[in-house]
């Protein structure tokens, strides 16, 4: 059954005749008899008594009244979907790692508010793999992560790189490690560790590097918040490895240490632990012009900082 079969109906209906009905809906007699034909076919039943004038039968008294409501609740999608392309969406969901939603988005939602004051913007910081899963469920539009070419490798999603960034580490200011310019891998094997939590692509990041090392890794405790990494590792022996953007404000506190890693590569390239972050959308989303609005400035943004 097709959404013109029930016009079709509802036209013959409403004129009493199928050629009323055909200038009514801009098509021919003959559509008009195919498509209520049609109806008829898939009902199983007739639904209109054919002389000189086309009076509904007992069905189409039956059906009459679901058929107008069927054609008002489609009106009303049609507008939606018309109102969504045409780029009156009332808001955007994006979902960011959290170093992202706190350093790299704040300049691009002002920029953004400022050209969709009609947009409510709704922001999430969330771990990687979970961002990714909130994309796929159809929970938000966009997602800024750390780019795992296993989730995000399918060909619904739309990847675009935004930067490398440096991953280093973090101790207290009297940590035997606090004084050195770089730490390897092996010395900071010696050391319990910090960790973000299961979900985090960062996670996987410092295990996966010592696990290449031949390095078991000794967590102490695992967190989600870069307010409770700085106060753990502030207090004692614990180190943690962060991104660089997640360590912004602990550079200025006289508390911590930031250290880089020396990854001890012969290719002066690979001498840093670095992870790529990424930005994401499906297809079907990139369609509407809001969600790609924001994707473009974010894209654009990420472009320019990096040259």
């Amino acid at each position: 059954m097709r959404i013109e079969q029930i016009k079709a109906f509802l036209a013959v209906s409403e004129t009493g005749s199928f050629g009323q009905a055909a200038k009514l809906c801009n098509v021919t007699q003959s559509t008009i008899s195919r498509q209520v034909q049609g109806l008829e076919n898939h009902l199983k039943t007739t639904l209109f008594h054919r002389q000189a004038q086309a009076k509904l039968t007992v069905s189409g008294e039956k059906l009459l009244p679901h058929a107008r409501r069927i054609c008002q609740e489609w009106e009303k999608v049609e507008e939606k979907i018309q109102d969504l392309l045409g780029g009156k969406q009332p808001e955007l969901c994006v979902a960011a790692i959290h170093s992202v939603c706190a350093y790299y988005l704040p300049p691009i939602l002002q920029t953004f508010c400022q050209c969709h004051p009609h947009v409510q913007l709704r922001i999430t910081a969330l771990g990687s793999d979970r961002t990714l899963k909130v994309l796929r469920d159809g929970l938000v539009d966009i997602a800024i992560v750390m780019n795992n070419k296993y989730l995000t490798s399918t060909s619904e999603m739309i990847v675009k790189h935004l930067y490398y960034e440096p991953i280093k580490v973090m101790v207290s200011n009297n940590h035997p490690l606090a004084t050195q310019k770089s730490v390897t891998i092996s010395e900071l094997a010696k050391y319990s560790q910090v960790i973000f939590k299961d979900g985090y692509g960062m996670q996987r990041i410092v295990q996966d590097v010592f696990a290449s090392y031949g390095f078991g890794l000794e967590v102490a405790m695992e967190l989600n918040t870069l307010d409770a990494f700085r106060g753990v590792i502030r207090q004692g022996n614990l180190i943690a490895l962060l991104p660089e953007l997640a360590l912004q404000e602990s550079k200025s506190d006289s508390s911590l240490a930031i250290i880089p890693i020396n990854m001890e590569s012969i290719n002066p390239l690979e001498n840093q632990l670095t992870r790529e972050v990424v930005l994401i959308t499906t297809k079907d989303r990139f369609e509407i012009p809001t969600v790609r609005d924001f994707f473009n400035l974010v894209y654009e943004y990420g472009e320019k900082n990096n040259d």
